[in-house]
């Protein structure tokens, strides 16, 4: 499939390019020419273009899209085709999507703060932007030392809407994270801001701040992650698509890097499977286009 992809485009690329770009060999590819006796049918032609987009869009995601967003990706080309071909492309191609590791905890409970209720209850599904935010920290590790990552994000898109880094896991890291989001978004009041228990969500000057824009506050249950599902599991992804895969020297690096990846690639491009295969900004982007009607 490959050295067929490589003869179609020789004249184009250059063979000794491709084997490279391609990771096979020259004498590989010059052994299968050499067997080639009848030209390529339209199918073979068309499985060779679907594999170099295939491994076009795996290489866009960072080696982190499945077979799921791949398929999407392609018929966003005008390429259709099953998941499961596209799976066994992938297989045959010897690509597959990152598996994450396990994700340790970062949240203190254990403090005599005034705790709130939840009032998302795992209603994760929200129709307009600006209605309910959930928020959590992770940490990052750098030849440094540590740094955390606090970060918002809107149901609604899924859109990783306010954030902050730093060196250290106080109060002041959310609240950085809450003054971004509330610059950037500007909400009504009414939003929904969920968390968890922990003690820097429960800090007075930050549930000051919430009330002050009119934000009802809410919170996960004791013991249950999985109210906060929709943050945590961005948490994962950050981990197994990026953090996991760079050595940062310094936590300059690691806040540059991280700041990159939520920008120009997780908000404006990764396909979310929860809002269609769109990327937040797209999702966005769709919501607000007028819809245009015919003149009576």
């Amino acid at each position: 499939m490959i050295y067929a992809f490589i003869e179609k485009h020789k004249n184009d690329f250059g063979i000794a390019m491709m084997c490279k770009v391609l990771m096979v060999s020259k004498s590989g590819y010059y052994d299968w020419r050499k067997k080639q006796i009848q030209p390529l049918s339209e199918k073979e032609v068309r499985d060779t273009e679907i594999a170099h987009q295939i491994h076009r869009s795996y290489a866009r995601s960072f080696g982190t899209y499945g077979s799921p967003r791949i398929a999407q990706d392609l018929a966003s080309l005008g390429y259709v085709c099953s998941q499961k071909k596209i799976a066994n492309m992938m297989r045959n191609l010897g690509l597959s999507a990152i598996i994450p590791k396990t994700v340790q905890r970062t949240t203190d409970s254990n403090h005599h703060q005034f705790i709130y209720p939840n009032l998302v209850k795992r209603q994760f599904q929200v129709k307009d932007k600006n209605k309910v935010w959930v928020a959590d920290i992770t940490y990052i590790r750098t030849l440094e030392g540590w740094v955390y990552l606090a970060s918002i994000m809107d149901l609604y898109s899924r859109k990783i809407v306010g954030w902050a880094i730093a060196d250290h896991m106080e109060e002041t890291l959310v609240d950085q994270a809450l003054k971004h989001a509330l610059a950037v978004r500007k909400p009504e009041k009414g939003l929904v801001h969920h968390s968890d228990r922990g003690a820097q969500y429960c800090a007075t000057s930050y549930t000051r701040t919430l009330k002050e824009h009119g934000i009802k506050i809410s919170m996960s249950r004791k013991g249950n992650p999985y109210d906060n599902a929709c943050i945590e599991s961005f948490h994962a992804t950050i981990k197994k698509e990026w953090i996991y895969r760079h050595r940062f020297e310094s936590k300059i690096e690691a806040r540059k890097s991280v700041e990159s990846y939520i920008v120009n690639f997780y908000n404006e491009r990764r396909r979310h499977s929860t809002i269609g295969y769109l990327s937040p900004n797209q999702f966005e982007r769709n919501q607000q286009e007028p819809v245009c009607q015919n003149a009576s």
